[in-house]
């Protein structure tokens, strides 16, 4: 069932909660929306035993952004905002690459509020060739084929997406928002699977491998051949299933 939920600096987040059992969370990637986990997950499936959360982040799908500035911490602070407007104390997740680095800065800010996680192509830190390609990203031209793509998932015009296709460069100036320490890390209480591709160009294994050195507790899946979120096509089924499996789901639920 799609809802809708307004933040204290009046941002709209539409988000679908349907399900019943344990929460479990779905935050998607930059230029994304929720509904892109329906290519990972067998959603009705999974609906039958867990109460599944899906959240488009601000600025993205339906969800607003009024104020224009976009920060992993504000995302952060948008999901805990709807944990509390849903009644939802401890949650599980599964992020993909911005939903990973705002599930990190969840689970660093309220460590209580995720019992286990899945992070996707998430990082400790941007080093200076990930913030090069962030900002090439921003300056790029779109092809009519992207345009389109784009369209189909954002539907609030033009002025929205070209929006979206700005955000890679706020996030290469946040420093504070896609830095963290050891004692961050530390924080973390989640039960938590890294999820990597070996030859992931914007966030290469070596900060994978620093992630899970820094994170206690934590398991690394690297996806061999792969790159950047490795979860879609082919990689979708093995994914699924060590998610689920990661997060207690019954095995025979939930896989696309």
């Amino acid at each position: 069932m799609q809802r809708e939920f307004r933040t204290s600096d009046g941002a709209q987040l539409v988000f679908e909660d349907a399900g019943s059992g344990p929460a479990l969370l779905l935050l998607h990637g930059l230029s994304g929306t929720h509904a892109d986990f329906a290519h990972v997950f067998d959603l009705p499936a999974l609906r039958g035993v867990r109460r599944v959360v899906a959240l488009d982040a601000r600025g993205h799908g339906r969800s607003t952004n009024p104020g224009g500035r976009f920060s992993f911490r504000s995302c952060a602070h948008d999901v805990l905002s709807l944990l509390d407007h849903l009644g939802i104390d401890r949650v599980q997740a599964v992020g993909a690459s911005l939903g990973g680095k705002t599930l990190l800065h969840v689970a660093t800010l309220a460590p209580e509020r995720v019992s286990s996680m899945v992070l996707v192509s998430a990082t400790p830190r941007f080093p200076e060739a990930t913030l090069t390609l962030l900002r090439a990203a921003a300056e790029a031209p779109h092809s009519a084929a992207e345009w389109s793509a784009m369209r189909a998932q954002h539907p609030q015009g033009d002025a929205q997406i070209e929006a979206l296709w700005r955000v890679p460069a706020q996030l290469a100036r946040d420093a504070e928002g896609h830095s963290f320490s050891a004692a961050d890390l530390a924080k973390i209480r989640a039960k938590t699977l890294l999820v990597s591709g070996d030859r992931d160009p914007l966030y290469p294994l070596a900060l994978a491998l620093e992630l899970y050195a820094g994170t206690s507790g934590s398991a690394l899946y690297v996806v061999p051949e792969a790159g950047h979120l490795p979860i879609f096509g082919a990689e979708a089924a093995p994914f699924a299933e060590r998610a689920l499996r990661w997060l207690g789901v019954p095995s025979a639920e939930g896989r696309s």
